[in-house]
């Protein structure tokens, strides 16, 4: 393809897809923004904590209402049975647990149809903050971390609080409180926070406008009908990658925006939240940093209140169980929990094979990077290194593969709905399976190792 013939299609690209995405995205969010902005003012007058409280309240609910119109009564409901379930096991030391059931069945008649699909899918994202917000509050008052039961207006408040409740991210009911007494209004506070909303833009363009067309339109490379199929599986995985990116700056933008997502240490204020690290997915170590940098906030939950609450059971259990329950409160389809699943068993077999390793060769090829003063005798002699960078390699192949059945070219209702087991098994049958044969191969590998 022709320099001029490409620069042409980049143009009509641009016209096409790239403004009008933008347009689009600006048009569905600014009222969401105004609202984060309009909480965060309410914040810092002086006020009492009932106030703060209606008010996060209230422009949460609005907030989710732009987005789900009526359907957010479903999310109210569960806000609500979850409130009073708090009421009748206050005096019981395993709220955290019966919390827990009692959402899951929840989710549970959801997913089975008794409501209406379309409807399901549409509020599963803000049903899924806020179980996470409840769940965690409840552990907190089994460990005495939060004293007493919060009131109704300052359970609503934190559960709606709208910086958080339409995108996400999980936050404690610490960090909620924080917000209602944050700092003052600042430069620093206005630039992290349309910083990050302009990163979320930029990741929407890539997502949307340019990894669907990364080969051979941004960079040519061909291949035969083997590679071809590898190469568009890393469109699909980019192009889905790129959208998390998005929604996850969206919702670093919209937390500091109002309010939240700050540290302070003595006068100085960072205003830092980090809901997903860009870096370490598209150039790994480990697939273990990858989980962790996919939604930081999400994966600091899971493994507070999810997996050392299971570890009694054995660290490998307590793995299945806490990828199965990220799959349960991301719903009951067949290719998310086919993806959580795999994840489960690849970040195991990679975390011991190379703690194994490096053991055996007192080398720095740990899932995380080691101390500067670790007891490994090879840290960064050119062998060690080139075999980190066959693990990212291998990383990012499974990523591919991973990845390949997000096809941001699929029917709409088709994504709505969910895909289809016959979707992921004829994606993965098509890769001819290679990530689990390899997966299995690093396994039998592990086992044979002393």
């Amino acid at each position: 393809m022709e320099l001029n013939t490409r620069l042409m299609i980049w143009r009509e690209l641009a016209e096409s897809c790239g403004i009008t995405t933008l347009q689009q995205s600006l048009q569905q969010v600014w009222k969401l923004l105004l609202l984060c902005l309009i909480c965060r003012v309410c914040f810092r007058l002086g006020v009492s904590p009932t106030v703060k409280h209606f008010v996060s309240m209230l422009t949460g609910m609005y907030g989710l209402f732009l987005f789900l119109e009526l359907h957010i009564l479903w999310v109210l409901l569960l806000s609500i049975i979850c409130y009073l379930s708090l009421l009748l096991c206050r005096h019981s030391s395993n709220k955290g647990l019966f919390l827990s059931a009692i959402i899951l069945v929840y989710l549970l008649i959801g997913e089975l149809h008794l409501i209406d699909m379309g409807t399901w899918n549409k509020i599963r994202g803000s049903q899924m903050v806020v179980a996470m917000k409840v769940i965690s509050l409840a552990f907190e008052l089994d460990r005495r971390k939060v004293e007493n039961l919060p009131s109704p207006a300052e359970f609503l408040g934190y559960v709606f609080f709208v910086g958080t409740v339409v995108f996400g991210p999980w936050i404690s009911l610490s960090s909620y409180k924080n917000a209602l007494n944050g700092p003052k209004l600042s430069y620093l506070w206005l630039y992290n926070s349309l910083l990050r909303l302009l990163k979320s833009q930029i990741c929407l363009l890539v997502s949307t406008c340019i990894a669907p067309y990364l080969f051979p339109l941004f960079l040519p490379i061909y291949g035969n009908s083997v590679t071809q199929k590898w190469l568009r599986a890393y469109e699909n995985a980019v192009s889905f990658h790129f959208s998390n990116y998005f929604v996850g700056h969206l919702s670093e933008g919209t937390s500091m925006l109002a309010g939240a997502g700050f540290t302070e240490e003595k006068d100085n204020i960072q205003w830092n939240m980090r809901v997903v690290n860009l870096l370490s997915v598209e150039m790994p170590r480990s697939m273990v940093l990858v989980v962790i940098s996919w939604n930081i906030p999400m994966s600091q939950w899971l493994k507070t209140y999810v997996f050392k609450t299971s570890m009694k059971l054995g660290t490998f259990p307590a793995i299945l169980v806490t990828y199965t329950a990220s799959a349960l409160l991301h719903g009951l389809s067949f290719h998310l929990g086919a993806v959580l699943l795999t994840l489960g068993f690849l970040t195991y077999v990679e975390h011991v094979l190379r703690k194994k390793l490096a053991y055996i060769l007192s080398a720095c090829i740990l899932s995380r990077p080691c101390a500067s003063d670790c007891s490994h005798q090879h840290k960064k002699n050119f062998w060690v290194l080139l075999l980190n960078l066959v693990f990212s390699l291998l990383v990012i192949f499974h990523l591919t593969y991973l990845g390949s059945m997000f096809d941001p070219g699929s029917d709409e209702q088709e994504v709505e709905e969910g895909y289809a087991a016959i979707h992921t098994i004829q994606r993965w049958s098509e890769l001819n399976w290679a990530s689990h044969w390899i997966i299995f191969a690093c396994w039998i590998f592990c086992r044979l190792i002393q």
